[in-house]
């Protein structure tokens, strides 16, 4: 506040009472409008900015209604892509497990083609190795279980003691539905490379009903192994 009486004091020393009371006024009366007009206009100053913060509250807020709504979105469809997931997972085990029991069914269906085929042999095999080599079986073909060179028994599928040109000898063989050449690799790692030792001389043959390449035939003749095919019996 201005001190209007401290001014009237001052002017009255250099002029008369009356009209330095008048001054005395007239400047407390400007400083009041003074006053006036810069409340006035810090206010509104003050309300325009209280609008504005107004509006970006709004707009915040709004915005975090739209993130939140967002967020709902995303975590439903990271639901729904969890759920997928399991579904997805679940389908691939019941995938996996078809497969192996399919795998199975083969295996079981590989197998009996396999010892049909060699029951078939049994039959066929004295005749054609007579004929072919002048081999005579001395004992009937089978399957059965021969202990190898590490003292483990292993499954020979085709078996039986033989004479050529009057020297003992013993027939090993396989049937495979359709021989490839990894099957030749493995009857001779598998079968011959254990047997070397326990069988004084051996005459290693495969039957199959065919190959599953042309080269195959010649492959099994370069590893010292005779081939027949099922339409030999």
């Amino acid at each position: 506040m201005i001190n209007t009486l401290r001014i009237f004091d001052e002017l009255k020393e250099t002029m008369e009472a009356k009209a330095a009371q008048k001054i005395a006024e007239i400047i407390g009366m400007l400083y009041e409008d003074f006053q006036n007009t810069v409340t006035k206009k810090e206010f509104n100053e003050l309300k325009d900015i209280v609008g504005e913060l107004a509006e970006a509250q709004k707009r915040t807020e709004q915005r975090i209604n739209e993130l939140t709504e967002a967020q709902k979105r995303t975590e439903q469809r990271v639901n729904e892509l969890a759920e997928a997931q399991k579904r997805t997972e679940e389908e691939l085990r019941k995938l996996v497990q078809d497969h192996r029991e399919t795998r199975r069914q083969l295996g079981g269906l590989a197998m009996v083609v396999g010892y049909t085929l060699e029951n078939e042999a049994y039959k066929a095999l004295p005749r054609l190795l007579k004929e072919d080599y002048n081999i005579s079986v001395k004992d009937k073909l089978r399957r059965q279980y021969v202990k190898d060179n590490q003292g483990k028994y292993i499954e020979v599928n085709i078996v039986g003691k033989a004479s050529k040109s009057g020297k003992e000898i013993v027939i090993v063989g396989e049937g495979k539905s359709q021989l490839s050449k990894n099957d030749i690799d493995r009857f001779r790692n598998k079968k011959l490379t254990r047997l070397e030792g326990v069988f004084k001389e051996m005459f290693p043959l495969l039957v199959t009903h065919m190959t599953t390449n042309p080269d195959v035939e010649e492959y099994a003749k370069k590893k010292g192994i005779t081939l027949y095919y099922s339409y030999d019996f």
